[in-house]
């Protein structure tokens, strides 16, 4: 997509961070997880604050706070089937909207955004509510994830399930 094309209204760096914000959710929901770790920079970093206010991600516990290595552990205990949760997990559908560019400035774009998860699984739907924020890096075109911070509105009560990506 170029800086030219229109995306449902929104145009240049926006439009190629929805488009691509959409694509990374189409691939969780498919449980596409090798083609989803393509999308990281190795530096990227995905975080999954208890805390809904921190932005100290390293000093503050968190559901998760994955890098490159921790990524890879994530897909291989998703994909294996070693764990009886990944093998029956949950089908899951990701509804992404309400989209706000933060900042774009050189090769970097932050949007933050919104997102409805429903998890199905053995007769029960589990929704899952959060605030995104992605931070994405295009070089020559092409978008690559530095950062992406799922704030869930329920983050501080007590939840399960979580073993999926958000």
């Amino acid at each position: 997509m170029s800086n030219h094309d229109t995306l449902n209204g929104f145009s240049g760096p926006l439009a190629q961070a929805i488009e691509f914000i959409w694509r990374e959710a189409e691939l969780l929901d498919h449980k596409h997880y090798a083609e989803w770790a393509t999308l990281w920079s190795e530096s990227g970093k995905y975080i999954v604050p208890i805390d809904p206010d921190t932005e100290d991600f390293e000093a503050t516990l968190n559901y998760a706070y994955d890098d490159a290595r921790m990524r890879d552990l994530r897909i291989e205990r998703l994909t294996a089937g070693y764990s009886p949760s990944a093998v029956d997990a949950a089908k899951t559908i990701r509804t992404i909207s309400r989209f706000r560019l933060v900042e774009a400035a050189g090769d970097i774009v932050e949007v933050n955004s919104a997102q409805l998860l429903y998890a199905y699984k053995r007769g029960v739907h589990t929704p899952f509510v959060a605030d995104l924020n992605h931070r994405i890096r295009f070089t020559d075109g092409v978008p690559t994830l530095e950062r992406k911070v799922v704030r869930l509105i329920n983050s501080t009560d007590s939840l399960s399930a979580l073993g999926f990506l958000l």
